[in-house]
């Protein structure tokens, strides 16, 4: 109950709520306040609760408050036939119905707003069947239902846009680039063809130029695949190379044995093994099996009470008397070949003790080993997949770096410290000349601008405004016409050694492709092999995982079921250790009261539960005797009381309207003697 006022006040004093409270002031918050907090809380879900309780009757609230919760189903704490008893609770602001309902919604708050906001729209209005006869009515309905239908889609919908993660900005920014793009790319075209239709067997050039590109994406291709022929070539060689040690390992393994040596070992595996199974395992199943029994026994067992107690302690306390007299007889009619055997009896116990103990100790060894392995078998995964990125740049993935090897890497990074900060440094050399120069061009900019606005001064002083801009533009005409005449005849010299060149890299890359396509073809008949020993291999291990992956299910499920087993009579444990506590808790509370009961001390007695709540039953039936007899009074003088208040009221008002006549009255006064003494200056004058 702490944790949940605990989680209720956190989530209050948070936005959008901003209580600002504590557990002590939310714990003494009066029922009308706390039903306003639980209606602030609704309001947050759906702002058409937004009101104060104050203004609408508590069977509205209750209703209204209902048929929410009933919407979001919410289910009270306690059974059915407690639903009176719980509507009864939230009209009066009970704490035990009111702090379940906040605990509840607060931990739902989101996925409470959004089925509001669904509710609006699908929750259907209830038509009578017999309204539904009409035919407009029924139309409208089907309607109704359509558009209701329509929605769940639309939503459905959103939603799986929501959460598919497109966004349509970044779509539509992605079109417009790319049609940017493709626009420049068009343009490109045109302009590259208007240049080359100008030149003499164009074609032929072009289809040159196009079997050059299929040879070099042929090209890439086969580069590529020869690349990934290395890599499985060097996968296989890996593979190989742990086969044959694994091979080494199994030789010198068998190499100092015998076949009897070997049938011993296998001989002693198979009595551990039988023992785990027959003896250790069962003696293990059936300690379980019995606790487990036990706990359900006490489980199923009613609770017991102080006299139950009591004869449990008295049985075991005659078990106890009575198993001490067992072992006293035995021992007044020992016997010497008793005690001999009783030796033999205790080096049997030490021998079964120290079984189970190594046993137990294999038992670790073995997990141990299982996971050492696995943990292996990851590694060396690691390192084949690492060895297959790599390639031939890596060599042999699995060798460990040397110390020679780590003084060059060493010596490799110093020197390319060393030239990083140099690079750098003449970098920020770069930069702070590019800004010098920077500033330079903006001042001989300026002094240009300057020039040229005097020159246009005097030109127009002469009379030749003008003159030089048209200069200006004739040299600029006259540039551009060399230059073209220029790139027309480079143009021409280009194409013709390109095509050349093109020639040239041709039979080249013929040359160069002849001996990479010979040795393709016996590296291509090594694949069809290498495929051939992997579709073997690959259907070995496919059927050994399938097995083994079986066997693995099967005991992911003994053990999720024996763990399941384990947690339940792990949690009656508890619940039983608690009832027990509590149970003690008041047998000491009553033995204490009893123990105050029984005292002839007047003052002791005085101290007792029972004095207490009856003192206190006294205090409030006083206490409640006084607020009838003042709640009738009040009842009595209701009426006069409103007639003496109304009374007061008019006075009130009467007074009122007679300050305002009073000075109203003066203020009039007061003109007419400032008009009288006006109309006497008048005189004197």
């Amino acid at each position: 109950m702490g944790e949940q006022l605990k989680f209720i006040v956190e989530q209050l004093n948070r936005e959008p709520f901003s209580k600002n409270l504590n557990l002590i002031t939310f714990d003494s918050v009066e029922p009308t306040q706390l039903l306003q907090i639980l209606n602030d809380v609704l309001a947050e879900i759906d702002s058409k609760h937004a009101l104060d309780i104050r203004e609408e009757l508590p069977e509205q609230t209750m209703k209204r408050m209902c048929a929410l919760l009933g919407m979001f189903k919410y289910k009270p704490p306690g059974s059915s036939s407690d639903v009176s008893s719980f509507r009864q609770g939230l009209v009066t602001g009970s704490q035990a119905v009111v702090h379940p309902i906040l605990h509840w919604l607060l931990q739902r708050l989101p996925e409470l707003k959004k089925r509001a906001y669904l509710a609006r729209y699908l929750v259907k209005l209830e038509v009578p069947v017999e309204f539904l006869l009409d035919d407009v009515i029924n139309d409208t309905y089907q309607q109704y239902e359509e558009l209701v239908e329509g929605f769940k889609k639309c939503h459905k919908e959103c939603e799986q846009l929501r959460t598919s993660g497109f966004s349509t900005a970044e779509i539509r920014r992605d079109i417009t680039a790319m049609e940017e793009e493709k626009e420049q790319l068009v343009k490109r075209v045109e302009r590259l063809k208007k240049r080359v239709e100008a030149v003499s067997n164009h074609q032929r050039m072009l289809e040159q130029a196009r079997q050059l590109r299929v040879e070099k994406e042929r090209e890439e291709a086969l580069s590529h695949q020869k690349q990934e022929q290395k890599n499985q070539m060097f996968q296989v060689e890996q593979r190989l190379q742990r086969v044959q040690q694994q091979l080494k390992e199994m030789r010198q393994a068998t190499a100092d044995a015998d076949p009897e040596r070997l049938l011993r070992r296998l001989e002693e595996e198979a009595k551990i093994n039988s023992y785990m199974v027959s003896e250790k395992l069962p003696r293990e199943l059936e300690a379980m099996r019995r606790s487990v029994h036990f706990l359900q026994k006490v489980a199923a067992e009613p609770a017991m009470g102080h006299a139950d107690l009591q004869e449990l302690e008295e049985k075991v306390r005659a078990a106890e008397s009575q198993i001490n007299q067992l072992i006293e007889k035995r021992m007044m009619r020992s016997e010497p070949m008793d005690d001999k055997l009783t030796l033999y009896r205790q080096q049997a116990s030490i021998i079964v003790r120290r079984k189970e103990s190594k046993a137990e100790e294999l038992q670790e060894v073995r997990e141990e080993l299982l996971a050492v392995e696995k943990e292996l078998r990851q590694r060396s995964g690691q390192e084949l997949a690492e060895g297959g990125e790599g390639g031939e740049g890596r060599g042999r993935g699995g060798e460990v770096v040397r110390e020679e090897e780590m003084k060059r890497l060493v010596s490799r990074l110093r020197s390319k410290g060393t030239a990083y900060k140099r690079k750098r440094q003449e970098m920020s050399e770069l930069r702070a000349e590019f800004g010098v120069l920077q500033r330079t061009e903006e001042i001989l900019r300026q002094r240009h601008q300057d020039v040229h606005q005097q020159l246009q001064s005097m030109e127009a002083e002469k009379g030749i405004s003008g003159y030089s801009s048209t200069q200006e533009e004739l040299e600029k005409v006259s540039a551009l016409k060399s230059e073209l005449d220029q790139q027309k005849g480079r143009t021409l010299d280009d194409m013709s050694e390109m095509v050349k060149k093109l020639n040239a890299m041709i039979v080249e890359k013929k040359s160069a492709v002849a001996p990479v396509l010979k040795e393709l073809r016996s590296l291509r008949q090594t694949c069809q092999e290498l495929i051939v020993e992997h579709e073997e291999k690959k259907k070995q291990y496919e059927s050994c995982a399938a097995g083994l992956e079986s066997n693995r299910s099967k005991l992911e499920q003994d053990v999720k079921v024996l763990q399941e087993e384990t947690t339940q009579e792990e949690n009656r444990y508890n619940q039983i250790t608690s009832m027990t506590e509590t149970v003690k808790m008041q047998l000491q509370r009553a033995a204490d009261e009893m123990k105050i009961y029984v005292s002839s001390d007047p003052q002791e007695k005085k101290k007792a539960l029972r004095e207490v709540l009856m003192k206190n039953i006294s205090e409030q039936e006083l206490l409640g005797k006084k607020l009838r007899e003042k709640q009738k009074m009040v009842r009595e003088n209701h009426s006069a009381n409103m007639e003496q208040v109304k009374m007061w009221r008019d006075l009130e008002q009467l007074m009122e309207c007679k300050k305002q006549c009073f000075i109203q009255a003066q203020s009039q006064a007061s003109i007419g003697q400032v008009i009288q003494e006006g109309g006497e200056d008048r005189l004197v004058l």
